[in-house]
C-alpha cells in the first residue's frame, strides 16, 4: 500500500506522462526527463544572458542620461550668462537712449543758437542790400569828423567784418559737431542693438539645445523604464525556469526510485516464482510416493492442500464537501473553479489578455486543472497570490497559472492531482473584483506569454 502511494505521488510530481507503477507506456524515460532538464537549463542560460544584456543597456542609458543632464546644466549656465549679457546690453541701450535724449536737448539749443546767428546774418545781408555793401563802409569812413574818429570807424568796420567771419565759422563748427554727435550716437545705438540681437539669437539656440536635451533625457528615461520592466519580466521568467528545473530534478529522482522499486519487485516476483516451482516439484514427488503405498485405498488420497490467505485491503475515501468545487472532468484538463467567465482571452484595454477570468462570489475553491508539480507558489505585484503548475501530457509540456488567489494551499515543489484544491479565489495583485485569472501555456511560461493558448478550447464550459 505504501509503495502504491509512493508511486502515485511520483506520477503526480512528475506530471509529465503519469509516472506510476503501471505499464511503461505511460511513463517518460529518464532520458526524456534529462533532455527536458537540459532544455530548461539552456533556456535559463539564455534568460540570464538576456538579463545581463538588459542590465548593460540600462547602465548605458543611465550614462547617457547623466551626460545629457550634465549638458543641460552646462547649457543652463550659458543661458544664465547670456541673460546677464543681454541685461547689460539693455542697460547700455537705455543709457544710450538717455544720452540721445540729452543730445537732443543740446541739438535743440544749437539749433536755436544757429537760428539766432542766421537772423543776425540775414539782418546784415539786408543792410548790405539797402546800402549797396561797400558804399556803406565808405560812408562810414568819409563821414568821420576827425582822423581819430576815422581810426575808430576803421576799427569798428574791421571788428564787424571779423565778427561776421566768426559767426559763419562757428556756424559751420556747430553744424559739424551736431552731425558728428548724431552719427556717433546712432552708430553706438545700432551697435548695441546688433549685439543684443546676436545675444538673443545665441540664447534662442541655447534654449533650443536645452529643449532637445530635455527631450533626450525624457526619451532615455522611457527607454530605461522599458528595459527595467523587461528585466523584471526576465528575472521572473528566470525564477520560474529555476523552479521548473528543480521540479524536473525531483521528477528524475522519483523516477529513479520508481525504477529501483520496480526492479526490486521484479526480482522478488522471480524469487517467489522459483520458490513456488520448487514447492510444486516436491509436492508432486510426495503425491507419487503416497499413491504407490496406498493403492488399496481408492477412496482416500493424500495430498497436500495449498493454503491461501487473503487479507482484505480496506479502502477509505475522504471527501470534503467544499462549496462550489467543480466536478473533475474526464478530459485532459478540468475546470479550475466554479463561476462564470467574466473575461475571455484576447485584446483588452489595449493589451493582450493571456488567459480567462472566472468570477464568483463567496468562498470559491480553486483546483489543479491536471496532475502536475507546483513549479512556483508566491506573491506577485501583478498576479497577486499565484501558483504555477507544470504538467506533461503525452510527451507535451504544459503550464497552468492560477492568479489573484486570496490564499495558496500548495507550496513550491508540491505534488498536485487533477481536481485537488490548491487555493481560494480572491482579489490580490493587479485585480478589480474577486475572480480567478487562469492561463494555459503549451510549453513553459515566459514573460511575453508567447506559448499561451485559449483555455476555453481545453476545459469544460
Amino acid at each position: 500500500m505504501k509503495k502504491n502511494i509512493i508511486a502515485m505521488n511520483a506520477s503526480i510530481m512528475i506530471g509529465l506522462g503519469s509516472i506510476i507503477a503501471a505499464p511503461s507506456a505511460y511513463a517518460e524515460s529518464l532520458s526524456d526527463l534529462q533532455q527536458k532538464k537540459e532544455s530548461i537549463q539552456e533556456k535559463r542560460s539564455g534568460v540570464e544572458s538576456n538579463i545581463s544584456d538588459t542590465e548593460k543597456k540600462i547602465d548605458n542609458l543611465h550614462d547617457k542620461q547623466l551626460t545629457a543632464e550634465e549638458q543641460i546644466a552646462a547649457i543652463e549656465a550659458k543661458i544664465a550668462e547670456s541673460t546677464k549679457k543681454i541685461d547689460a546690453k539693455n542697460a547700455e541701450i537705455t543709457q544710450t537712449k538717455k544720452e540721445i535724449e540729452a543730445l537732443k536737448e543740446e541739438i535743440k539749443v544749437l539749433k536755436e543758437r544757429i537760428a539766432k546767428r542766421n537772423e543776425v546774418l540775414k539782418e546784415r545781408a539786408r543792410s548790405f542790400q539797402e546800402t549797396g555793401g561797400d558804399v556803406n563802409y565808405l560812408e562810414v569812413l568819409f563821414g568821420s569828423s576827425s582822423f581819430g574818429d576815422l581810426i575808430d570807424r576803421v576799427g569798428a568796420v574791421a571788428t564787424i567784418a571779423e565778427a561776421d567771419r566768426d559767426i559763419l565759422k562757428q556756424h559751420e563748427l556747430d553744424k559739424k559737431d551736431l552731425e558728428e554727435k548724431q552719427t556717433a550716437v546712432e552708430k553706438k545705438l545700432a551697435s548695441l542693438e546688433v549685439a543684443k540681437a546676436e545675444l538673443l539669437e545665441i540664447q534662442k539656440q541655447q534654449k533650443q539645445q536645452k529643449q532637445e536635451k530635455a527631450a533626450l533625457v525624457k526619451k532615455l528615461k522611457q527607454q530605461t523604464k522599458k528595459h527595467e520592466d523587461e528585466k523584471m519580466g526576465l528575472e521572473e521568467e528566470k525564477a520560474n525556469l529555476a523552479a521548473q528545473e528543480t521540479a524536473i530534478k525531483s521528477a528524475i529522482n522519483l523516477e529513479q526510485n520508481r525504477l529501483a522499486e520496480l526492479e526490486a519487485a521484479r526480482k522478488k516476483a522471480a524469487a517467489e516464482a522459483k520458490k513456488r516451482a520448487e514447492q510444486a516439484a516436491a509436492q508432486a514427488a510426495s503425491q507419487a510416493a503416497s499413491q504407490a503405498a496406498e493403492s488399496k485405498k481408492q477412496s482416500s488420497s493424500s495430498g497436500s492442500s495449498a493454503k491461501s490467505s487473503s487479507s482484505p485491503s480496506p479502502s477509505s475515501q475522504s471527501s470534503s464537501n467544499v462549496s462550489q468545487v467543480p466536478a473533475v472532468s474526464s478530459g485532459t484538463f478540468t475546470r479550475p473553479s466554479a463561476g462564470y467567465v467574466s473575461s475571455t482571452m484576447g485584446e483588452r484595454w489595449n493589451k493582450q489578455h493571456a488567459g480567462i477570468d472566472i468570477a464568483a462570489s463567496g468562498t470559491v475553491p480553486v483546483v489543479a486543472a491536471a496532475d502536475g508539480v507546483v513549479s512556483r507558489s508566491y506573491f506577485s505585484s501583478t498576479y497577486g497570490n499565484v501558483i504555477f503548475v507544470t504538467h506533461s501530457i503525452s510527451g507535451q509540456q504544459w503550464t497552468t497559472v492560477y492568479a489573484h488567489l486570496s490564499s495558496r494551499q500548495a507550496s513550491t515543489g508540491s505534488v498536485v492531482a487533477k481536481g485537488q484544491q490548491i487555493g481560494i479565489m480572491g482579489n490580490t495583485g493587479h485585480s478589480y473584483g474577486q475572480h480567478l485569472h487562469f492561463e494555459l501555456h503549451k510549453g513553459a511560461w515566459n514573460y511575453s506569454k508567447s506559448n499561451a493558448v485559449n483555455p476555453l478550447n481545453y476545459i469544460p464550459n
